[in-house]
């Protein structure tokens, strides 16, 4: 039998330290990393005008009401279709992207990607480049030196992750409001059990889990090959290009090899660590820093660029023939598949925008009172009874008429308003009952059922609403 030990089912973990690298891709991302970061930091501070009843706040989720602002738009409770819609398109301008462009979402605006970017980015400034902190990992002594590197670097990790939190819990409250709360300490035991939790989720992240969050927590990297094909751009090795590779100098000439000087640059600037020679793997986030590193050493050995790229598998045996480049647009982009999710994505969008601009300030719901149908009065006249729900999405107080439309013996009263007249205040909904009323020997009251329609006015600008229903009569 054999004497070996068998082997161990999990490795622990070796930390990455990407190299820092410039060229156009790493460009992008500085590019989309400020923008991203900036709309998540700042817009819990940008204001809007909404009135006396409600915060000046132009993004806020407001739980306690049950409603969504955001600038000029009110979302409802009743109008989730809009959140849902904005939802379906998320996901189709996700598939539209994958399908064409493999991982670019993961590999540019993904918050693990911008917020582990940010963490690379600090410690990088406090510890150094690759080298350096590649020998500070290694140094086995922790002196004084190794000790203020580290604890710097945490103590501006946990700053990010608290600030992290800090802007997500501004997004549910007045902003201004809850900060002087959180600095005083009197703010809610929620928001402050918020800002601890994303704090950490942020720093375990972003700062120590990095690269195996992409790869075993994220179940995206196991969905994405059902939305790509064998023309989604990726990055990729042109190896028929590249191999053989070898180490030489740049004024040494060998027909026999490849243009790969096999320098390592795509694998140290790596964020999770793989080699993209090695083909297409999981653990790519397609971020494109390998093509930056890999086009400037190609420029220096004198040897033109591209050979790690944005490729397609349907690329290969086109290039391989001595075939200049297939345009993007026409064999890549321009595809039944993109086609067809872009035009499912235009087509939630142009619905989600109509109905928004259909909708009006105003809204009414009516719900018959059943119990009992109907009344007979002391004059034998018969009377229904409706709880109407009025909603008023104005900043202002506003005076709403109800009145119906139908047969002509029909009345209406309405409860605690003898004028037809009910106010609504700013921003709310009020239920308001109204009683519906025909004379004895009207056709409504000696009918089953009797169609008719409850109009419901705004007196301040004379926009209008209504809802079809029913008078319950006695029958014969």
């Amino acid at each position: 039998m054999s004497s070996d030990p068998e082997p161990a089912l999990y490795a622990a973990r070796e930390p990455i330290f990407p190299k820092r690298v410039q060229g156009k891709f790493r460009n992008l991302k500085w590019y989309i990393m400020a923008f991203t970061l900036g709309i998540y930091y700042i817009t819990p501070w940008l204001r809007w005008d909404r009135g006396p009843s409600l915060p000046d706040q132009a993004v806020l989720v407001d739980i306690a009401n049950r409603r969504f602002f955001f600038f000029m738009i009110e979302i409802w409770p009743h109008e989730f279709y809009f959140v849902a819609g904005l939802l379906i398109m998320a996901g189709l301008g996700l598939f539209l992207f994958t399908s064409a462009l493999g991982r670019v979402w993961c590999g540019y605006a993904c918050p693990q990607t911008v917020w582990t970017d940010l963490f690379i980015l600090v410690e990088r400034w406090i510890e150094g480049d690759r080298n350096a902190r590649l020998r500070l990992y290694r140094q086995k002594k922790w002196d004084f030196h190794k000790l203020r590197l580290r604890v710097s670097k945490l103590v501006v990790w946990v700053l990010i992750g608290m600030a992290t939190g800090g802007a997500w819990v501004f997004y549910f409250t007045d902003a201004p409001a809850l900060m002087v709360d959180l600095l005083n300490g009197s703010a809610h035991s929620i928001a402050y059990t918020t800002i601890v939790v994303m704090t950490f989720t942020t720093v375990f992240f972003g700062a120590f889990a990095r690269e195996q969050i992409c790869i075993y927590a994220c179940p995206w990297p196991r969905i994405q090959a059902a939305m790509m094909d064998e023309e989604t751009l990726t990055v990729g090795y042109r190896y028929w290009r590249g191999e053989p590779r070898a180490k030489r100098r740049r004024e040494v000439v060998d027909s026999d090899l490849g243009d790969c000087i096999d320098c390592m640059a795509c694998v140290n600037v790596c964020p999770v660590g793989i080699d993209i020679r090695d083909g297409q793997q999981l653990e790519c986030i397609t971020c494109a820093l390998c093509i930056d590193a890999c086009d400037d050493v190609m420029a220096k050995v004198g040897k033109s660029r591209g050979l790690i790229d944005y490729l397609a598998v349907g690329d290969e045996e086109h290039e391989r023939a001595g075939n200049p480049p297939r345009s993007i647009w026409r064999h890549h982009f321009l595809r039944p598949r993109t086609v067809l999710y872009t035009t499912l994505w235009a087509i939630v969008g142009v619905m989600l925008v109509v109905a928004l601009f259909m909708r009006t300030d105003i809204e009414m719901t009516v719900a018959p009172v059943r119990n009992p149908t109907f009344v007979t009065l002391s004059d034998g006249s018969i009377r229904n009874t409706y709880e109407v729900r009025l909603r008023n999405k104005h900043s202002d107080n506003r005076p709403f008429r109800i009145t119906v439309k139908g047969d002509p013996s029909l009345i209406v009263e309405l409860e605690g308003s003898p004028t037809g007249i009910v106010d609504v205040p700013a921003d709310q909904m009020k239920l308001q009952r109204v009683y519906v009323v025909s004379n004895n020997d009207a056709i409504p009251a000696e009918s089953a059922s009797t169609g008719f329609r409850i109009w419901v006015e705004d007196v301040a600008n004379g926009d209008r609403v209504y809802k079809d229903t029913v008078f319950n009569g006695r029958s014969k």
